[in-house]
């Protein structure tokens, strides 16, 4: 999705087997899968390996995301795409690696998260960690960094000349985002977790619920945006220069819940846009779109009814694509393949010997 956003023409490989129980409600909420076209094709066929470099042959890049040694004995895998094309960039996309003891177990985002040491950091200190979403994982550790490591390869590429293979373990990514916190840790200067400055320990880095029931949250590190938000709370007495002082932390947090709780979240976004306090409403995912701020950006853009974030970062002199809308598995067969000089009689052998599936898209 990222590198389809930033303009590369993608082409997906979906599974035959795929294209059935999915309905056109299911595939035009999917924003993971837009902005590029499908194939679908038989690998365990006898005839997808030369279809598959064809494409190869064509190709920049090509990503893969199956266990350790699956598209090796496809005869898909590095050496042999390297021999077809020497310039093509590899992506390998796992959850633990190619190699280690763990390399070929199933795992989910929450289990890299487990290993890699992030999750025992994330949640309040008065209950089980808890697990943000797939966002660390599956998504920051693995697919961006996947993306950022293709990017890298095809730079250097235009150096060298060669193609490489890039090796993206979740695990790893994982691992990587907590870096910059692991001296923290090591010395204590977090504490246990929910007790630190950055994870909901410090009165003025917290989450509070207002009096709808909603939240605001609150960011004011730094001892002047720290005054602003006393400020705005109305604590005159509160003395900024024992912000860090952590024996003082559990009566203001409690004080400062209190007070939150005489409004709604909105009443009190209206009271501190007046104030340089680091504060945020606290939105969910479908408000987001909705907010002043997401509007006067642009942040969000709808497709085919479907509100999801526009591409990301912004460039001045090659603005990305308007993000398209998913399509169906084996949507494109023919027509992407064409478009990428496959000949139109092998791509008609292949549908006709069941390596390749065309779907009908409903009027």
């Amino acid at each position: 999705m990222l590198l389809a956003d930033l303009g590369a023409d993608v082409i997906r490989l979906d599974r035959p087997n795929e294209i059935g129980p999915l309905t056109d409600e299911i595939i035009g909420n999917e924003v993971l899968h837009r902005s590029r076209r499908s194939v679908a094709i038989d690998l365990k066929h006898a005839g997808a390996v030369e279809l598959v470099m064809e494409l190869v042959d064509r190709a920049d890049v090509l990503i893969e995301g199956f266990r350790p040694g699956v598209v090796d004995r496809l005869g898909i895998g590095p050496d042999a795409v390297h021999r077809r094309n020497p310039r093509l960039i590899y992506g390998r996309m796992t959850g633990w690696g190619e190699d280690g003891p763990l390399a070929q177990r199933a795992g989910h985002d929450i289990n890299y998260l487990a290993i890699s040491g992030v999750l025992g950091g994330l949640g309040p200190g008065d209950g089980p960690p808890a697990p943000p979403l797939n966002l660390v994982g599956d998504y920051g550790g693995g697919g961006m960094l996947l993306a950022l490591g293709i990017v890298a390869a095809l730079v250097s590429r235009s150096v060298t000349g060669r193609g490489q293979t890039v090796d993206a373990a979740m695990v790893d990514g994982a691992a990587l985002l907590m870096g910059p916190n692991l001296p923290y840790f090591k010395t204590g200067a977090w504490g246990e977790r929910g007790e630190g400055i950055i994870d909901g320990g410090a009165p003025y880095y917290r989450v509070y619920e207002t009096a709808d029931g909603r939240q605001i949250a609150f960011g004011a590190m730094e001892p002047p945006f720290y005054q602003q938000m006393l400020q705005g709370l109305g604590f005159d007495d509160v003395d900024v220069s024992q912000q860090d002082d952590r024996t003082r932390w559990p009566a203001l947090r409690n004080r400062i819940a209190e007070t939150i709780k005489g409004r709604t979240r909105d009443q009190w976004e209206e009271h501190f846009a007046a104030f340089e306090a680091c504060f945020s409403p606290v939105l969910d995912p479908l408000e987001s779109p909705d907010h002043a701020h997401s509007r006067d950006r642009g942040s969000f853009v709808e497709v085919g009814g479907v509100p999801q974030p526009v591409p990301a970062p912004r460039f001045t002199d090659t603005p990305c694509p308007a993000p398209r809308r998913a399509c169906r598995p084996g949507e494109h067969t023919a027509s992407a393949l064409l478009d990428w000089g496959v000949p139109s009689a092998l791509i008609a052998d292949a549908m006709q010997d069941g390596l390749l599936w065309k779907v009908p898209v409903p009027a």
